[in-house]
C-alpha cells in the first residue's frame, strides 16, 4: 500500500494532480487545502496517503497532515459517504470544520456541502459524534498561494471572460458544486478580494469561494 508520496507537481486538475515521484506519475485526488499549498518555489510536495483498491479501479487520495487522512478515514465508515463526497467535506469545512459541526450537531452546516442530504447529515452526527472527540479542534495549517500554478479544466468549462474565475468555477464544479452557484460564489468571493485590496490568486479565490457556499 502507498502510505505517502514526496514529488513534483507536474499538473493540477483540480480536485486532483500529477505528482511526479522519481520518473513516475501518480494521479492523487485531494482537497482544497492541499490545492492551496501547493510548493511555488520548486520543492518538492509531500502527501499522506490512502490507497483504495476496488475489482475496477485503484485511487489515491493525498492529505496535508494525518488528521485530514484521520477525518477522511472516518467520513468513510458512514455508510452513503464516498471519496468524491468526503473531498467535498474536507474542502468546504476543513477537519476541524467537519469536527466542529459533528461535536455541535450542526446538520445544517454539513448540509451545505454537496453530496450531503439531511439524512446523510444526521448518520454523520450519529457515527461519528464518539469517534471525534479525540480529534484537536487547533487551528489548521496556513494557506500559502498556490502562485502561477492554475488548475486544468476537467468539468465543462464554465464561459466567463475572466480566466481567474473561470478556474475557480471549475474547480468548485468538480467538487460537486452546481455551476450556478458556482459562478455565484466565484464571483462575489472575486468581488469581495478586489474591494479589500486583495490580488486574487487561485488559492485564495477558491477559499473565499468556498467560504461563500458554505454560508
Amino acid at each position: 500500500m502507498i502510505a505517502q508520496l514526496r514529488g513534483h507537481v507536474v499538473r493540477v486538475a483540480a480536485p486532483t494532480l500529477v505528482l511526479d515521484v522519481n520518473g513516475v506519475g501518480y494521479r492523487v485526488s485531494v482537497p482544497a487545502s492541499v490545492l492551496e499549498n501547493l510548493p511555488t518555489d520548486g520543492t518538492p510536495l509531500t502527501l499522506i496517503t490512502h490507497m483504495q483498491v476496488r475489482e475496477d479501479d485503484m485511487s489515491l487520495f493525498g492529505f496535508l497532515d494525518d488528521q485530514e487522512l484521520e477525518v477522511f478515514n472516518l467520513l468513510l465508515s458512514v455508510s452513503g459517504v464516498g471519496p468524491k463526497a468526503s473531498l467535498a467535506m474536507l474542502s468546504a469545512l476543513g477537519s476541524v470544520g467537519i469536527a466542529k459541526a459533528v461535536a455541535g450537531e450542526d446538520v445544517r452546516t454539513l448540509t451545505k456541502v454537496p453530496g450531503i442530504g439531511t439524512r446523510t447529515a444526521q448518520r454523520l452526527v450519529v457515527d461519528l459524534k464518539e469517534k471525534m472527540l479525540p480529534i484537536g479542534l487547533g487551528a489548521g495549517p496556513t494557506t500559502t498561494p498556490v502562485g502561477g500554478i492554475k488548475p486544468s479544466v476537467v468539468a465543462q468549462p464554465a464561459v466567463h471572460p475572466n480566466a481567474l474565475i473561470a478556474d475557480v468555477i471549475s474547480a468548485l464544479q468538480n467538487l460537486g458544486y452546481p455551476k450556478a452557484d458556482a459562478m455565484k460564489a466565484g464571483e462575489s468571493a472575486h468581488e469581495q478580494l478586489q474591494g479589500a485590496g486583495v490580488l486574487p490568486e487561485f488559492a485564495t479565490l477558491l477559499r473565499a469561494a468556498l467560504s461563500h457556499l458554505s454560508r
